[in-house]
This record gives C-alpha cells, structure tokens and sequence, in this order.
C-alpha cells in the first residue's frame, strides 16, 4: 500500500472515531512510524510501504482510535514552538497554557528589564512552563517543583533537551522551599473529582494526580494562596491557569487572604478566563 493510500484510509477510520483533527493525526501517525518527517511524506506518497511497517502504523492507529493520546505514542508535544518529550509521567501541555507563559514572559521583560529574576514553577509536570520561560527570558533562574518523580524525570529530561538550566525539586507544594522569589508560577490540577470520569478518553489516559483538583476543584489554589505570600518579595507577582469557569472562586479565594492585590484575568485562545494573575501587596 502507498503513504499516500494507507494516511487517507486511515484518517477516514479515525475520523468514523469521532478523532478530532483525524487527517493531521494520521499523518504524524505515519512519519512517526516510518521516522521521517511530514514534507518526506509529501515528497514520497506514492512509496510502497512493507507489510511490517502497515502493521506499526495499524497498531498505532488502533490506540488512537481507543482513546489514547497521539502525544503519548510520539513522546513528543510542541509548546511555545519548543519540542517537549511527554508521555503518561506528565499532563500533555496545551496551547492555551501558552497564554500563562506569554503573560509572564511580558512581566519580566516590563518590570524586570533584564535584571536577575526568580521563578518557582510549582506542579511543573512536563517542565514546559519553567523550561519555556527560561528560554525566552533572559537573566532568570527558574526553580521547578512537583510532588511526583516520574514527572520529574521527564522535566529534567526536556531541560536538556532544550539547553535549559533549571534546579528541580522534588516537594509536596511548598514543603522544601525556602527562598524568596520575584514570580510564583502555577498551572495545577484544578479539575473537580467528579468531574474526572466524564473527560475524554484521551485526557482520562493523563495522570490523575495532575488533574485531581479535589471535591470543588479548588484544593490547591487554596494552598497556594495560603502560602505564595511567604515565598514572594515584596510586590512579586503570582500567576496561576485556571479552570473555565473558576475566575470568580480563585479571584475571592486570593481577595480573602488580604495578602494580594492588582488581581487580574487573561481569556484563552477560547475566550474562556484562563489565567489570574496577582501581585504580593
């Protein structure tokens, strides 16, 4: 069977599934499988592919079409138009986390200029945050935290993927933390227990752990609120993603500790509130 063949007849069964984007899909399917990149496809559609190398593709197909997210096949997710490897260690990172990243990004290079900055990035997973910032930030030193090791690993495996220098702890939140920073960075589980089993099957494939965000969703920007004030320098900035529908609980969780101020919300690529950022008062 010809690329050009076996993508089309694939893409069509995927999208029979209900797959979203079945076409792209298939096609990164297909150069990963035959470890070529997308133009050699392009070039080579008409190559006759082996009976063996129908059967990879097939298998991987099939777990798509079950549910299982392409990023984790590939081990790969683009952020912030950086490479990240992934895999079922870590949450896949999306665009609309870029937005935090962005937001950030503009802080530094408004209030700080260039001048030595510290971040702690708390519940980094994948590293993509810390590792994005540091990338385009110059003069910072980025700290990233995350209660799981295996997450953990796969961070410092992106780190020197992507040359960047970040200290990684292992902690419970705050728990071995010490210093003060200039930014608290959060994109934590913030997903309601109840909820969980009625997300897609490919986001059920993720780690609870970094989606469990407790009863009400809330749990951890309880902590964090709690907490972050003690961990900022005087006027330091605090910014957290947050669910679609949790502006209003986030923004009077941090009002009612009295500890911040210039509390504001960023939309998403969906118009949908997706980051709060606040200032230590």
């Amino acid at each position: 069977m010809e690329i050009k063949q076996a993508i089309a007849e694939n893409a069509k069964i995927l999208k029979e599934n209900n797959i979203a984007d079945s076409y792209n899909i298939a096609r990164i399917l297909m150069a990963y499988t035959i470890n070529k990149n997308k133009e050699y496809l392009i070039i080579n559609d008409k190559e006759i592919l082996k009976d063996e190398i129908l059967k990879l593709y097939d298998d991987n197909i099939e777990k798509v079409k079950n549910g299982y997210p392409v990023q984790y096949i590939t081990n790969n997710q683009e952020f912030m138009k950086l490479n990240f490897y992934v895999d079922d260690n870590v949450l896949i990172p999306q665009p609309d986390t870029e937005i935090l990243v962005e937001e950030i990004i503009k802080i530094c290079k408004k209030e700080y200029k260039g001048k030595r900055t510290k971040l702690l990035d708390l519940c980094t997973g994948s590293g993509a945050i810390a590792i994005s910032i540091k990338k385009y930030v110059e003069n910072i030193e980025a700290i990233a935290t995350d209660i799981s090791g295996n997450a953990l690993d796969v961070a410092k495996k992106n780190a020197k993927l992507n040359k960047a220098e970040i200290k990684f702890i292992e902690s419970n939140m705050f728990e071995k933390i010490n210093d003060k920073y200039d930014i608290i960075v959060s994109n934590p589980p913030y997903i309601e227990t109840g909820t969980l089993k009625t997300l897609s099957e490919d986001v059920q494939c993720e780690p609870i752990l970094a989606l469990d965000g407790g009863i009400d969703g809330l749990n951890f920007y309880r902590e964090i609120s709690k907490s972050s004030y003690k961990y900022l320098k005087k006027d330091g900035y605090l910014a957290l993603e947050i669910g679609y529908n949790q502006k209003d609980s986030v923004t009077h969780i941090l009002e009612a500790e009295n500890r911040y101020k210039n509390i504001v919300s960023m939309k998403d690529l969906s118009n949908n509130d997706r980051v709060i950022i606040a200032q230590v008062t």
